[in-house]
């Protein structure tokens, strides 16, 4: 609860921690004035309650356009200071979201992430990766457990192509092979006899669809 705690004292109840730049937060912040005649306060603190979270589950569902995956971490016992750290450690294309379950949920809803509800439990922050480096969005979280030794700090669940990660399954998701590898990959395959492309285009169809990936941006590169 310490994380909850130190967050709330600083008046945050949703945050964006982009790899660059500043805390952006969608805090509608400031007190709240002088109640009008007849209103009661408690309705006046509803209301900007409420907005909070449309502008959370907007700013969520905003960063889903154009993702590429998206994952929970469990962040109990995190200090602002150690998430802060997190945040600019990501990748340029990485944003790190701290957000109730609820607003996530109601984010994703009708959506191809519908399948991120198993993730939905406890208190999480979350990746929203826009870049096919995979591994590289999810390294930095990674070295920060082992630094502070955050055993029961783990990720609580991916989307990625629509199929649903658990945690025991980021190890396909951290050891995916780089754009230049694919590329390096392919390369090979055609400099080889024929049964060496046949091998590759035998391959599993994720990896396939990045090889064929990187091939034509050399081509459009190169244009």
């Amino acid at each position: 609860m310490a994380t909850q705690q130190a967050i709330a004292s600083c008046g945050v109840s949703s945050e964006f921690w982009g790899a660059q730049g500043r805390l952006k937060s969608n805090e509608v912040g400031g007190p709240v004035g002088r109640v009008a005649p007849g209103k009661s306060a408690g309705v006046v603190r509803m209301a900007i309650s409420r907005k909070k979270k449309e502008e959370t589950v907007e700013s969520a569902r905003k960063q889903l356009e154009g993702c590429m995956l998206v994952a929970g971490i469990k962040y109990t016992g995190l200090t602002v200071k150690q998430m802060q750290q997190l945040r600019k450690a990501l990748p340029e294309q990485t944003t790190l979201m701290v957000a109730k379950n609820k607003l996530i949920g109601k984010a994703i809803e009708g959506t191809e992430w519908e399948a991120l509800k198993p993730a939905l439990k406890g208190m999480n922050a979350w990746l929203f990766v826009h870049s096919e480096e995979i591994p590289a969005a999810l390294k930095p979280y990674r070295d920060l457990q082992k630094e502070l030794k955050l055993e029961d700090n783990d990720f609580t669940g991916a989307v990625f192509e629509g199929r649903f990660f658990s945690p025991e399954e980021f190890k396909t998701l951290e050891t995916m092979p780089t754009r230049a590898e694919l590329y390096g990959k392919l390369l090979g395959a055609l400099q080889a006899p024929a049964a060496g492309l046949v091998g590759t285009l035998q391959a599993p169809a994720r990896e396939l669809v990045f090889t064929l990936k990187a091939y034509v941006k050399k081509l459009e590169d190169e244009a």
